[in-house]
């Protein structure tokens, strides 16, 4: 016979996922970011929150969260997956497009501002100098989970002040690595450890990190080629889950924390075929464990604290935003950005980050800060990110107030990577007609991005150069991965007819204004695909390949004289 039930074995599970139930809904509705939802919602289920008044209140103990130590070591597998997937996000050629901005006004941003805020820091709370440079860089970073949304909510992200937050944000993401190796470093040192001692400690894992990093190059494509051969959802799924924890696990065996790890892995990744169905594979366990991550943050908040002394912690908050604004400000000036654009920009990354949490309360971990300036600084941050939203919308009223003068074409780089899909023709399914419109494409310089489900097939057309990925694109998610969104023309020429019905459905029901010119079996199939909602059908039986190349170049622009002639081109080829 089965025990007694123990539902203090599941009634925390059930708790956070009755609380994302209801966030994440509530929230989208309310237009607000779902990660003030878990950090108020942790708060108030927390020990700090409903579980003070359970001492007198006793049926309240059974929504509240009291084990937040046992949550915290499953919460922080969401930090590992966003560092995963910011990595994936990542490639070299990208990076090198924005470097001016990334590399200039973002270092400058995260450098100027650690130094200003653990400089306040040190003088203010009494600091000595190791951990006021942790808490001062723990400041310095924006919220990216945040005023991302924020940007896409009001149709900004495209905006100049847009990509210079999104180019800054980026910079922040990246500098979350080497500040974790840094509280390692600290410490170490901490323990005892001088000079060559420290030297000669990471010696063993810094040489284990490369290794790490070797063993993914040679083995990662390989892996995911052989898995993705195999056609199985399942395999893919535990294959991604594979790399994420394994990388994690054996960057924390090196003496690194596991974020380091699954950052490594996913921009290893980041320039292979198997990318995009990556990320969609991976988005669900990072939401669901990212948001455990900021419930937790939010139940270890002391609110007792912000009771108590309301006056201090509001003022630490008005004075990050109001620091940190006025630097950004003045930095966006020097790169010679318009004063809107630089208020702007300044405003939407003047409140603290999710990241702040994380470096915080790893120094408070090993150590390194003093918990109450620990818990100080992280009430702080909260109340800064409730500003957010309220902060955007005031520096939207600078764009109107004055319109911005730099030419918008000059940021088009920097949007994040769907966002470069714009002007891009995206053709879904690469075979024999699908590669022949990309060789017409190519011949008049019209860029594109192609998904094929043919492992063999993509990695073949990747070597020879083509932007190409592997994936199912009957997912809403890899379509919009893929630019769908933005692309300015979606081809759809796979031979599975029902495929290519959905395919459309969705990025017409995504786009209702896109060009979708798609391959039909016959004149009764092109009438259905017309019914979902194409520009142009072409019936295999009716007309030619070279055609449905000709009615892509002519609809994406191409007069048709020179789409005709380059069709007899190909042809002749």
């Amino acid at each position: 016979m089965a025990g007694p039930f123990q539902w203090e074995t599941y009634r925390e599970a059930l708790l956070f996922l009755t609380t994302a139930g209801v966030v994440v809904p509530l929230f989208h509705r309310l237009r607000v970011s779902p990660v003030l939802g878990f950090l108020a919602a942790g708060a108030l289920l927390g020990p700090f929150g409903l579980g003070r008044l359970a001492q007198r209140v006793e049926w309240l103990s059974l929504f509240t969260i009291t084990d937040v130590a046992g949550v915290s070591k499953i919460a922080d597998f969401g930090l590992v997956f966003l560092l995963f997937m910011i990595g994936l996000e990542l490639s070299w050629d990208r990076l090198a497009r924005m470097r001016r901005l990334v590399f200039g006004l973002g270092v400058l941003q995260v450098v100027i501002s650690a130094a200003v805020l653990s400089t306040i820091g040190g003088l203010w709370l009494g600091l000595n100098i190791a951990p006021a440079i942790l808490a001062g860089a723990a400041l310095a970073m924006s919220s990216t989970a945040i005023v991302i949304p924020v940007l896409v909510e009001r149709r900004r992200l495209n905006r100049p002040a847009g990509r210079v937050a999104f180019s800054v944000l980026l910079l922040q993401d990246l500098m979350v690595a080497p500040l974790l190796f840094l509280i390692s470093f600290l410490s170490e040192t901490k323990a005892g450890l001088e000079g060559f001692a420290i030297f000669w400690a990471f010696v063993p894992a810094v040489a284990a990190l490369v290794a790490l990093i070797a063993a993914g190059r040679l083995l990662l494509r390989p892996l995911f080629h052989f898995v993705a051969a195999a056609h199985s959802t399942e395999l893919f799924m535990a294959a991604c889950l594979l790399v994420v924890i394994g990388s994690g696990v054996a960057s924390a065996g090196a003496g690194f924390s596991m974020g380091l790890g699954a950052f490594i892995a996913g921009l290893l990744l980041a320039e292979t075929e198997f990318r995009r169905e990556i990320e969609v594979t991976i988005l669900p366990f990072q939401g669901l464990l990212l948001g455990l991550f900021f419930v937790s943050i939010g139940a270890g908040l002391d609110i007792g604290l912000l009771m108590r002394e309301p006056a201090s912690i509001f003022l630490y908050a008005v004075g990050l935003i109001a620091a940190k604004g006025a630097l950004i400000f003045l930095l966006a000036l020097v790169f010679r950005l318009s004063v809107p654009v630089a208020g702007e920009a300044s405003l939407l990354l003047a409140g603290g980050g999710e990241f702040a949490f994380v470096l915080l309360t790893s120094a408070i971990s090993a150590g390194v800060l003093p918990r109450s300036a620990g818990a100080d600084a992280m009430l702080a941050v909260t109340l800064s990110m409730f500003a957010i939203p309220l902060l955007g919308r005031l520096g939207a009223g600078l764009d109107r107030a004055k319109r911005q003068q730099e030419s918008e074409a000059q940021f088009a780089h920097l949007a994040p990577a769907s966002e470069i899909a714009t002007g891009r023709v995206v053709i879904v399914g690469y075979g024999r007609v699908g590669a022949l419109i990309g060789e017409m494409l190519k011949r008049h310089d019209i860029p594109f991005v192609a998904v094929d489900s043919s492992v063999t097939a993509v990695t073949a057309r990747r070597d020879e150069g083509v932007d190409i990925y592997w994936g199912d694109a009957t997912k809403r998610d890899l379509l919009l991965r893929c630019g769908v969104a933005q692309a300015r023309m979606l081809v759809v020429t796979v031979e599975n007819a029902r495929a290519a019905e959905e395919i459309v459905r969705l990025a017409r029901a995504e786009r209702a204004d896109m060009t979708i010119v798609a391959r039909a079996r016959d004149a009764r199939h092109a009438t259905h695909l017309y019914e979902l909602g194409v520009s142009d059908a072409i019936p295999e039986t009716i007309e030619s390949s070279l055609q449905l190349a000709e009615t892509v170049l002519v609809d994406v622009g191409v007069p048709r004289r020179n789409a005709k002639r380059a069709s007899r081109e190909v042809d002749g080829d």
